[in-house]
């Protein structure tokens, strides 16, 4: 929108080019304006003032109501949600039974009150390639790695030895120890095999190049209980994503302690709270904000209906504010390479 003093001062260079000689189309267009909006500008004599502005328009049918505005802020600042982003906030409200708005809404207002400061300490996600096997349930395919811990002591880390369920993301067994052994590796195995029943069945073990994995005891453990073994590619470093984003999870928490644990005892109180945290209350962006555990369990599509019939009934209150449908509140059927499907 050109303003009223640009558009006098538009108009002042076109006369005074036709006062030089220029014929009024050129001189026009050297303005980027047509003739026809010179004409429109200048017709009753003097140059006219836009008039848009002084319209009165009507309001649109979807502005939220002042009242529906303060309960999304007073909402997202509450202790429950205030250090959750609105990705977050709108699938836990939905699992209540409660819509209050669209999650790009709720981005909205929180940029226009200048409350879009950054929640927790997550950086820019990463594109990464998944493994090439394909999951249609739990415990088809797992997925391991080691991590370091900080210690107090410059120079000093434990080491976390984590298993992830590639179809559900539920952390299916972790030990934090002061050194990496293969003999820790095949520890963690059994118990994880164990602990989900699953002893003697098919699975798929995909984990990186490390030591650890390839060493010959650790793979005969492996052969004994029926698991195939299946590396990264070599010197692509991002061939592990499900673990690599675990790792960068739990890093970039706020209560991680940054600057190291005092032992290794605290480490692994440590690692068994965030585990906790994250298969029973984290809800994942990777399975539609459901936690780990309810998808590992079966609970999911439960949880999906409550929320597809929660925003039905929200659309069918306000259908004016939806120009589509609903959110798609559905999950993958599997998990392969490239995507979930």
């Amino acid at each position: 929108m050109i303003s009223d003093s640009d558009r006098v001062t538009a108009v002042e260079l076109i006369n005074e080019a036709r006062e030089n000689g220029a014929r009024l189309k050129p001189a026009c267009g050297e303005l980027n304006i047509s003739v026809r909006t010179y004409e429109r500008w200048t017709k009753e004599g003097d140059v006219k003032k836009d008039q848009r502005p002084l319209v009165e328009r009507p309001t649109p049918k979807n502005k939220l109501t002042k009242e529906e505005r303060d309960e999304i802020i007073i909402t997202v600042n509450s202790p429950e949600y205030a250090d959750l982003v609105p990705s977050q906030i709108v699938p836990k409200l939905a699992d209540e039974g409660k819509y209050i708005a669209s999650e790009s809404t709720v981005y909205k207002i929180l940029k226009e009150e200048k409350m879009n400061t950054h929640r927790g300490r997550t950086s820019a996600p990463v594109k990464r390639e998944p493994p090439t096997h394909v999951a249609t349930a739990p415990n088809q395919v797992w997925t391991w790695d080691i991590t370091w811990l900080n210690a107090f002591i410059k120079g000093q880390y434990y080491k976390l030895y984590l298993i992830v369920d590639m179809f559900s993301r539920f952390i299916v067994g972790y030990e934090v120890w002061e050194e990496e052994k293969s003999e820790h590796a095949e520890y963690l195995i059994r118990k994880a095999t164990l602990s989900q029943g699953i002893a003697g069945r098919p699975l798929v073990l995909h984990s990186d190049n490390g030591s650890p994995m390839k060493a010959a005891t650790f793979q005969a453990t492996l052969e004994k209980l029926g698991i195939q073994s299946f590396f990264s590619r070599p010197r692509v470093s991002n061939d592990n994503p499900y673990s690599e984003a675990l790792f960068k999870t739990m890093k970039y928490r706020l209560k991680y302690p940054s600057k190291g644990f005092p032992s290794l005892e605290e480490a692994r109180k440590w690692v068994e709270k965030f585990a906790r945290w994250y298969n029973y209350i984290h809800l994942h962006s990777g399975i539609n904000f459901i936690t780990p555990y309810q998808r590992h369990y079966g609970l999911d599509k439960m949880i999906m209906a409550k929320r597809k019939e929660t925003y039905e009934r929200a659309k069918a209150k306000h259908p004016e504010r939806w120009s589509k449908n609903i959110r798609n509140w559905s999950l993958p059927l599997l998990v392969d390479k490239h995507r979930s499907l």
